[in-house]
């Protein structure tokens, strides 16, 4: 039986997504979903060009609810992006996807979907949870893309800084995907040589506002991302569809905070496997509970 993935919302981020998951040959059958049916027919005859030559053929399917239920994997990517533009805050944000969530998650449960759920749309670690919560799915069926796409910029930055490719460096950036995120330095390393050792305060410094301007820059010279959360979504997709036990930084449950938070999981086919507990240092710590009380204020908005 063929890899079957559904994406909801096929702006920028949706559409990138399935071109992504195309070109890697990560899925044999999408289902695109979004209110606008005219995007989705449109992407749908612009993705099936897209193939014309290739040694395979995707097949594609849009806004029929009777697929979801055999759908693998469930990529939830609505939102408005648009609205940052404007000066807008993520609690303004908020207040457009959660009623995106209200509408989507009754279909989603009605429809019988016992796939795994992989979500998108921000605020991430909000709205995985309240998506959770409304559709019911198991806490280990249903994350979020979290802190990957932050860590994968603090792995161009620190490679830029010391002139390796970025898959040269490890570690993670942790915690909410958003204003309190956090490089774990003590994860940071460049064949096995722990990073921030013998950097300067301002050397560090410097290397985390790169990491943290990164998508802010991209945000600002075209209005939207894309391509950078397409590629991490695209690599958890394949991470659940072929079974890879791979650690990724994801938004995954925690059992003691009663919410989604950025950590390293165990990601395979049952969706996450388990979450990995980090030995921090105090500032670490510190800026655990700084994100923790931050999700907890922007869910209390809901």
């Amino acid at each position: 039986m063929g890899k079957k993935v559904g994406i909801i919302g096929v702006g920028h981020v949706g559409s990138t997504t399935a071109y992504t998951l195309i070109q890697k040959q990560i899925a044999d059958e999408l289902v695109l979903f979004d209110k606008n049916e005219k995007i989705v027919e449109a992407e749908i005859n612009d993705l099936i060009q897209g193939q014309i030559g290739n040694e395979s053929t995707v097949r594609i399917k849009g806004n029929d609810l009777s697929q979801l239920a055999s759908c693998d994997v469930f990529i939830f990517s609505a939102g408005k992006i648009e609205l940052l533009a404007g000066g807008a805050d993520r609690f303004e944000e908020l207040s457009f996807t959660k009623k995106v969530v209200e509408e989507w998650a009754p279909k989603i449960k009605a429809s019988g979907f016992n796939g795994i759920l992989l979500s998108v749309t921000n605020p991430c670690d909000v709205i995985v949870r309240y998506l959770q919560e409304l559709t019911g799915l198991p806490k280990n069926k249903i994350f979020g893309t979290g802190t990957s796409l932050d860590t994968a910029r603090m792995k161009q930055a620190v490679g830029e800084g010391f002139g390796v490719h970025p898959n040269s460096v490890k570690g993670y950036v942790l915690w909410e995907h958003g204003e309190t995120q956090f490089i774990a330095w003590s994860t940071v390393r460049i064949a096995e040589q722990q990073v921030a050792n013998g950097l300067s305060a301002e050397k560090i410094e410097y290397l985390e506002k790169e990491a943290s301007a990164a998508g802010s820059r991209i945000f600002l010279g075209k209005i939207y991302t894309c391509y950078g959360i397409a590629n991490q979504a695209a690599k958890i997709t394949k991470a659940i569809l072929t079974d890879a036990d791979v650690v990724i930084p994801v938004s995954a449950y925690s059992e003691s905070e009663k919410l989604y938070i950025g950590q390293p999981a165990l990601i395979g086919a049952s969706g996450i496997k388990k979450t990995f507990d980090l030995t921090l240092t105090e500032d670490e710590q510190l800026s655990w509970r700084r994100s923790v009380e931050k999700i907890k204020e922007m869910y209390a908005a809901i």
